[in-house]
């Protein structure tokens, strides 16, 4: 738990960017861009979108992501996995880099190929980089969403976890998990004020859930989309004809945002552009919301419901030499 500090405030920043799609090194370029860019503002926190790197899953829903045997998915599959990132390939280092020269820390969704999964799977996983550059938590999303989970694999609990910035404690979920209350209520539980929801996108994502977990934990909720267009797809992508001609001119419109802890809003939803949008928030009023209602303290009753989580990470064998 961080030491409350007479320094209370902070600055924070929501990069809301579109990925050179399904092309790790361009994409990770503009992740690297931006987060200088929110540097340069002054910001210590810089955030990402659900699966920014190297880009959300949207070829499912229009090339029949479902349809079982389909060599075209197999050959889409392949390229998704081969522009991946695995962490333990240093696909990330440039990025810690950048945040240790620049002391600032990053949240960054990525898909994840797991060297300890055997590395031909994917899953949709949440990066903490610190701002000495050190990656300090990787949570792998527990349940892909509908038509995600044609791509990505169910993660485990092993990321439920939070992490001291400044005054705050920090957390972060992937897209719907923000709807699970027992996730939110693990991350409450050792914590957390300052919450980081990543999504692919969307005004209908972000608008409602980001202002209900705020008065929920009482706590600043980070909202941070992804944009992707039409003109965001690359003509070398697998099969770029077909998903161009069923693609809707904008697939993903952003959308994010910040509300204090109160539910007011910090920043208003930011539709359709791209930019690094930052503000200031202050945990002197986590401290007054508390005042009322602390869903783990005063407001809790252990002693009638209690969560009990498994932070293993999961693994197929294990092996003793």
């Amino acid at each position: 738990m961080p030491e409350i500090t007479a320094n209370s405030k902070m600055k924070v920043a929501l990069a809301q960017i579109a990925p050179v799609w399904l092309n790790r090194e361009a994409s990770l370029q503009k992740i690297i861009d931006a987060s200088i860019d929110a540097a340069d503002q002054g910001a210590e926190l810089v955030t990402f979108g659900e699966c920014l790197l190297p880009g959300y899953p949207f070829w499912l829903e229009l090339t029949n992501g479902a349809q079982f045997n389909s060599q075209k998915q197999k050959e889409i599959h392949a390229h998704y996995l081969s522009q991946a990132v695995n962490i333990e390939l240093g696909h990330l280092d440039p990025l810690c880099r950048i945040a240790k020269e620049r002391n600032i820390a990053v949240v960054l969704g990525i898909a994840e190929r797991a060297t300890n999964r055997g590395g031909h799977s994917l899953y949709a996983s949440l990066v903490y980089i610190n701002r000495e550059g050190k990656i300090e938590n990787v949570h792998r999303k527990l349940m892909p969403t509908y038509e995600e989970r044609l791509t990505w694999s169910p993660g485990d609990g092993h990321g439920l976890k939070t992490f001291p910035l400044n005054n705050f404690t920090l957390g972060a979920l992937n897209c719907w998990e923000n709807w699970m209350p027992l996730p939110r209520a693990a991350l409450y539980a050792q914590g957390e004020d300052l919450h980081v929801a990543i999504w692919p996108g969307g005004e209908h994502n972000t608008h409602d859930i980001t202002r209900f977990v705020a008065k929920e934990g009482r706590s600043y909720v980070l909202s941070v989309s992804g944009l992707m267009r039409v003109e965001d797809f690359p003509q070398d992508t697998p099969y770029y004809e077909e998903i161009v001609a069923n693609a809707p001119k904008v697939l993903a419109s952003g959308a994010s945002c910040i509300a204090a802890p109160d539910g007011s809003w910090v920043i208003e939803p930011q539709i359709g552009e791209e930019g690094v949008y930052v503000a200031e928030i202050d945990h002197q009023r986590v401290l007054q919301e508390r005042h009322n209602f602390d869903p783990v303290g005063h407001y809790s009753r252990p002693d009638v419901t209690q969560l009990h989580v498994n932070r293993e990470r999961q693994q197929t064998a294990i092996f003793k030499d």
